[in-house]
């Protein structure tokens, strides 16, 4: 299991992933992050056919000042594509206005193999992302 967070406020623009600067908990070395960096690197360390991995994102999100009110969104990315089935979508009322938003997912790895997971920014105008939180778990 490892968890990344991204406790200040960042902006992220339109495509960008969520930046995770802290690793308070990293206990596997089938998962790698680089702190500072938006990618978790999944590796399929497995006697099996693949390794299985729950992943999970939680996080507040809001339009920044000089932004426009409107839909805004973020989605769990594997390989760099989101995935629509995680995309977490929200329209605040006003500008700087807090979101709380979470999905998760699981992820298959084939043996000997990685996978990137990520978390993007899938609005149409940048955003700000505070309390980001990615945990990653080794389901088999």
């Amino acid at each position: 299991m490892a968890e990344f967070t991204g406790i200040a406020l960042q902006t992220v623009d339109a495509g960008q992933n969520v930046v995770f600067t802290e690793t308070p908990v990293c206990g596997s070395n089938c998962i790698q992050h680089r702190e500072g960096s938006g990618i978790v690197k999944l590796r399929g360390l497995t006697n099996n056919c693949k390794a299985r991995f729950l992943v999970s994102f939680s996080g507040n999100i809001q339009i920044p000042t000089g932004g426009t009110v409107e839909a805004i969104s973020v989605a769990i990315a594997v390989d760099g594509e989101p995935l629509q089935s995680t995309r977490m979508i929200v329209t605040p009322a006003a500008l700087e206005n807090m979101w709380n938003v979470s999905s998760q997912v699981y992820v298959d790895v084939p043996r000997g193999c990685c996978v990137s997971v990520a978390v993007e920014n899938t609005s149409t105008q940048a955003i700000q992302v505070q309390n980001a939180n990615l945990i990653a778990v080794r389901e088999g």
